[in-house]
């Protein structure tokens, strides 16, 4: 791989690793420190992922206006002048929940920018036929954050306080900045300046009116939407059903990160026995077949046979976005880039809220069996969507559009 690919996906695990050492620390601190209680935590987590919702079509637009390393700088100079500011209230004695929730805010703003931005910038980096290797290294990187991040960020608040946690954040989010420094974009033809909303109507279009690119749209806002209605209800079903303990819980979901990076790291070894087209039907297929194991469980209790369907939640999905992510670089021309990732964020971001709320009323009318039948219904869904599809009957990549 390039120098440069090197050096963008380096500056990308930082970002991640900051990003998630920040999101298990906010919380944290809110409940030990500010005495906040579910409803209050759960509006902090609203606050740091309402960005994905509301900016990241502007970030798209900004994508492919602006020099993209230039706009990853500014996106992690943001986050880490957010989390400075979150660590010196915190040591004045001056942070209250509401400060918590805007510093978040502005923070996840940098994020947003900075996820749009970095699968923008990657073909410009990397060889055509390189580009499903690169997005592997990039997804195994981002488990290895997910899945040691939280966990880093919680130890550390839980045993030193907020400062330590906060300033590794802040010390990687600036090592993710200054990776970038200097790294050179090939030279884009200029875009016509044109309204904002016309570019993302344009971008927004296209991903609508591609053959390959809406199915897999559909399919994404389908399996966000099935696994959100599952996260309502998985943690009460665990302890009353399954009797499960708190920490048991915490073991059965970091399986889904341990699968991310098994799915990762497997993904060369299917690259070299599937068409592309397997490969992107492999995830939802993967996730219908591990929503019926967690819906067995509903008649027959048993933390193993749950544990499994949430290794397996993480490692077929894994490969779809590897795959996924390579076939929205290959078909969208260069200067739409940014757009067309932005619209692809806020779909599936959006199905999040949507899912966690489903679930909620799910469980609370019809208890937790309801939330585990209606996600695999959801998952038998997006299944049935992609391998309906032409995406899951390609064998190499298509040209670009």
């Amino acid at each position: 791989m390039p120098n440069a690919f090197r050096r963008l996906a380096a500056s990308t695990v930082a970002a991640q690793a900051s990003e998630q050492v920040a999101l298990a620390a906010a919380p944290l601190v809110a409940v030990l420190a500010l005495g906040a209680g579910a409803a209050e935590t759960g509006w902090l987590q609203a606050a740091q992922t309402l960005p994905f919702l509301l900016l990241a079509l502007p970030a798209g637009v900004l994508a492919d206006r602006l020099p993209r390393p230039r706009l990853m700088i500014g996106a992690e100079a943001l986050r880490a002048a957010t989390l400075l500011a979150t660590l010196a209230l915190a040591w004045g004695g001056g942070l209250g929940l509401a400060g918590l929730a805007a510093l978040g805010f502005l923070g996840a703003a940098g994020t947003v920018a900075q996820g749009v931005a970095a699968p923008a910038l990657l073909p410009a980096l990397v060889p055509r036929e390189g580009l499903a290797s690169a997005n592997r290294w990039l997804e195994l990187g981002r488990s290895g954050a997910f899945a040691a991040g939280p966990a880093l960020g919680g130890a550390l608040v839980g045993g030193t306080g907020a400062g330590p946690a906060y300033g590794l954040a802040v010390g990687l989010s600036l090592l993710s900045a200054g990776l970038l420094l200097g790294l050179r974009e090939p030279a884009r033809a200029p875009a016509p300046r044109r309204h904002p909303l016309r570019e993302l109507r344009e971008g927004v279009g296209f991903v609508l009116a591609h053959p390959l690119l809406r199915p897999m749209l559909l399919t994404a806002v389908l399996f966000n939407t099935a696994w959100f209605i599952l996260q309502a209800g998985y943690v009460v079903h665990a302890v009353t059903r399954l009797g499960l303990t708190a920490g048991g819980v915490g073991l059965t979901l970091g399986l889904s990160g341990a699968g991310m990076v098994a799915g990762a790291l497997a993904a060369p070894r299917l690259a070299r026995r599937l068409p592309l087209g397997g490969l992107i039907a492999l995830g939802p297929c993967v996730a219908a077949a591990a929503s019926l194991m967690m819906l067995a469980t509903a008649a027959l209790p048993s933390a193993a046979l749950a544990g499994a369907a949430l290794f397996l939640f993480g490692a077929g999905p894994i490969v779809w976005t590897i795959n996924t992510t390579t076939l929205r670089q290959a078909v969208t021309p260069g200067a739409m880039l940014g757009r067309v990732s932005a619209t692809v964020m806020t779909a599936t971001f959006g199905a999040r809220p949507l899912g966690a709320a489903l679930g909620a009323l799910l469980a609370a009318r019809h208890g937790v069996e309801a939330c585990l039948l209606a996600s695999a219904i959801g998952f038998l869904a997006q299944a049935a969507v992609i391998l309906s599809s032409g995406a899951s009957r390609l064998r190499a990549l298509p040209r670009p559009a």
